[in-house]
């Protein structure tokens, strides 16, 4: 059957480094299952953000107050088939954009919107960003060049506020063998969130942590997965930022039937080190996190420790989020030397005949800190709660409504600031196709 439409030829928008890709691609274009297997995906989010900072400082000194500012996004996710033969080519696209609805110079720079071009206080009307990604299929192998949104123990794109972190590079994923999973990636650009702009990759510099823009010529990560059976499964990934860091990761994920429920374990090693030129200074940081759950009858507990050893704090791409279990909706909890612990609580309402509603909440504390300049113990605790609703029929089915709350404190406020947070969210996806 012919395509309704010729097909965009991405060769010359995806540059020297996709070649191979490019190589007889238009022609294959054509072939039976790249248009059957397609699918078009639209996301439309409204957020409100609202971030009270409560340590006393003003405008004209540490920074504003407040940050409060809404807008409205819109994702569409458009992915092809594979064209016949044991060689199978497709082609993807992300196109997203982002509107302000409500902000003002003295509230804004709250991550959903960028900086206004003519006044660097204020934040745009809007922004867009569009990225392609050209593929090839051999039997269960699947390489992919363009735009990324990863998804990796060491690289998962950040999706925190109104759109997400673009990657952009190189990523082979092969399940050839059963229960096995093969990863390798080379990125080396990136989309902020809150940007329309690519820049080049960097170490993310939290709390000054790390000096801003130390950036690299690119990332590489490798990894395998094995699921040894339904209740265990082990990881392994490395991963190495060009004369920054390097890093491995030790995973495991099991679960095991206890009495009416079920009993979950998360645990997560991870060693950092300087590597190279040593452009962000010396690295010596070695993470535990681990998560302990029991589910039953929508119920679920959970107790997680997480503790820092060595001179630094945990490295992590900007842009991403760090794998660690005491990430939470505000702070990591991984600084130079800290221990933290965990409390959190689940409930699907399911379980009472109330489908769609959910609820969350959490409790982070964290000690043993070692502050810069400061012979002080640095401590910090964190409360979330979370409570969300899908429409479960009628005109606004599957619209999906969240409202979010945070509570920050620390003893160190120069550094890390007090802070209160609501966030409201309201979502619906469209299948287009």
């Amino acid at each position: 059957m012919r395509p309704p439409f010729p097909l965009l030829n991405p060769c010359p928008l995806l540059g020297l480094g996709a070649a191979v890709l490019c190589a007889g691609f238009a022609p294959l274009a054509n072939a039976a299952g790249f248009f059957e297997d397609s699918s078009a995906k639209l996301e439309s989010r409204t957020i409100y953000f609202n971030r009270d900072f409560r340590d006393g400082h003003t405008s004209t000194d540490q920074g504003a107050s407040k940050r409060e500012e809404s807008a409205q996004g819109f994702i569409l996710n458009l992915q092809s088939g594979y064209t016949e033969g044991t060689v199978g080519f497709g082609l993807d696209a992300l196109g997203m954009l982002g509107i302000k609805l409500d902000s003002s110079p003295d509230r804004s720079n709250s991550g959903l919107l960028p900086s206004s071009g003519h006044d660097p206080r204020g934040s745009a009307d809007q922004y867009a960003k569009l990225g392609l990604t050209a593929k090839v299929r051999v039997s269960q192998t699947v390489f992919k060049y363009g735009a990324q949104l990863p998804d990796l123990p060491l690289l998962k794109y950040n999706d925190g506020r109104l759109l997400p972190t673009m990657f952009n590079g190189a990523v082979l994923t092969s399940r050839e063998v059963k229960d096995l999973t093969l990863t390798a990636a080379r990125l080396n650009r990136y989309t902020a969130r809150d940007s329309s702009d690519a820049q080049d990759i960097r170490v993310h510099c939290k709390n000054k942590r790390y000096a801003c823009n130390t950036t690299a010529d690119h990332f590489d990560t490798y990894g395998v997965d094995y699921k040894f059976n339904d209740r265990l499964t082990g990881q392994y990934h490395y991963a190495e930022l060009e004369d920054i860091y390097r890093q491995h990761f030790v995973g495991l994920l099991a679960n095991q039937p206890l009495g009416p429920g079920v009993l979950k374990g998360d645990l997560r090693l991870l060693k950092s080190a300087d590597t190279g030129a040593e452009r962000a200074g010396g690295i010596d940081n070695r993470a535990l996190s681990t998560m302990l759950g029991y589910s039953v009858a929508g119920h679920v507990f959970s107790a997680g420790w997480q503790r820092m050893y060595g001179d630094n704090s945990m490295p992590y791409l900007d842009g991403s989020n760090p794998y660690l279990v005491n990430y939470v909706q505000v702070n990591d909890f991984a600084a130079i030397q800290e221990r933290s612990w965990q409390l959190r609580y689940d409930y699907d309402f399911k379980a009472i005949g109330l489908n769609g509603l959910s609820f969350l909440t959490r409790y982070v504390s964290g000690d043993h800190i070692k502050v810069p300049g400061s012979l002080r113990e640095g401590r910090e605790w964190e409360r979330d709660s979370e409570l969300k609703y899908v429409v479960q029929s009628g005109a606004f089915k599957d619209v999906s409504l969240r409202l979010r709350n945070a509570t920050y404190r620390s003893n160190y406020q120069k550094i890390a600031r007090d802070m209160d947070e609501t966030r409201l969210i309201v979502s619906y996806n469209f299948s287009l196709l």
